[in-house]
């Protein structure tokens, strides 16, 4: 007799619910988030498990692994696709797990991506240079409102980040408050800027764009970097079935639901990956073809304009060929 196991992960704990193959529950149980004790919970059943559901929660990598590892057959749920009974008056942790189980019983459920273990620490080691990024960014802003709002001018990005020479201090000297609220500010992003650097250093030497993406660094925008990023979290890009969907993983194509010309709400527009969002809007602003946009006359301004044009990249970077990924220009569709 087959069973069929779902996992409720959390931060601290996991209820582990197991079924039969008509749907019988079991058993069910609360266990700490320790291998060891979860393993212990599974070797009565071992033979008998078709496959374990876990959740694909922010903190999933280490139980997958860690199953895989043992030899269980493991499927990585995806919350945002999973609908439960819109009647259901109450739910808690033994429902969730028992209806991960169900899915897999009925052959329903809706599977994501297990990224290869030894691909993902290269992959989070850009993430984490994303997100300083970010950081810096965030830093940059304030510091040019500031020097904006007391100088009457901006200093360019460039010139605030400039390492052997430093341009905010001669602006706000004047005023020690200032001088300390600038000088702050730039040995933040002086320190970020050389820790992305590193990053990016390590980075350059240990990893090699895949042939099938060579091609992205001929496009204007895209350096090793941000080719090995959209390399990274795209993957085999044959587990996408239609370009489409590939455009909607990027998080690049609309969530927007209408009906006769009027709105009728939006969808899930957060459902995707993040990164490769961020990776083509920065592709799209490195381009060329934002300045392109505004000499027409759209603009930025217009977010449905910059949508559309990731929408396009995105497809284009997506369509497939025997000889791996070609970049062409595609529409909607």
């Amino acid at each position: 007799m087959e069973l069929y196991s779902g996992i409720d992960l959390h931060s601290s704990n996991s209820f582990l619910a197991i079924v039969d193959e008509s749907g019988k529950r079991v058993f069910k149980e609360k266990t700490p988030n320790d291998m060891a004790t979860i393993l212990r919970v599974y070797e009565p059943y071992r033979d008998q498990l078709a496959g374990i559901v876990v959740e694909s929660t922010y903190n999933w990598y280490w139980l997958v692994d860690g199953l895989m590892a043992e030899g269980y057959a493991v499927h990585l749920a995806n919350p945002s696709a999973i609908q439960k009974y819109s009647g259901l008056k109450h739910a808690d942790d033994k429902h969730d797990a028992f209806w991960l189980a169900e899915m897999l019983r009925l052959n329903i459920l809706p599977t994501g991506y297990i990224y290869p273990k030894d691909e993902r620490p290269i992959r989070d080691l850009l993430r984490k240079r994303g997100h300083l990024v970010s950081l810096r960014s965030s830093l940059l802003i304030s510091l040019q409102n500031i020097i904006t709002r007391n100088c009457g001018m901006k200093m360019k990005t460039n010139d605030i980040k400039r390492l052997r020479e430093n341009r905010v201090h001669p602006l706000l000297a004047d005023n020690e408050d200032l001088a300390l609220a600038g000088q702050v500010s730039k040995d933040s992003i002086d320190f970020l800027t050389r820790q992305i650097r590193t990053i990016e250093t390590f980075l350059e030497k240990k990893l090699e764009l895949k042939d099938a993406y060579k091609g992205l660094v001929t496009l204007p925008g895209i350096g090793k970097i941000l080719g090995l990023t959209i390399m990274l979290e795209t993957g085999p890009v044959t587990r996408f079935e239609k370009v489409g969907n590939y455009a909607s993983y990027c998080r690049v194509v609309s969530s927007q639901w209408t009906s006769n010309g009027k709105s009728k709400g939006k969808g899930n527009k957060k459902n995707g990956n993040e990164w490769q969002q961020v990776s083509f809007l920065g592709f799209l602003r490195g381009s060329g073809i934002c300045q392109t946009l505004r000499r027409q006359g759209q603009g930025l301004l217009q977010p449905q304009v910059e949508k559309d044009q990731l929408h396009d990249c995105a497809r284009g970077i997506g369509t497939q060929t025997g000889k791996g990924i070609v970049l062409r220009h595609a529409g909607p569709g």
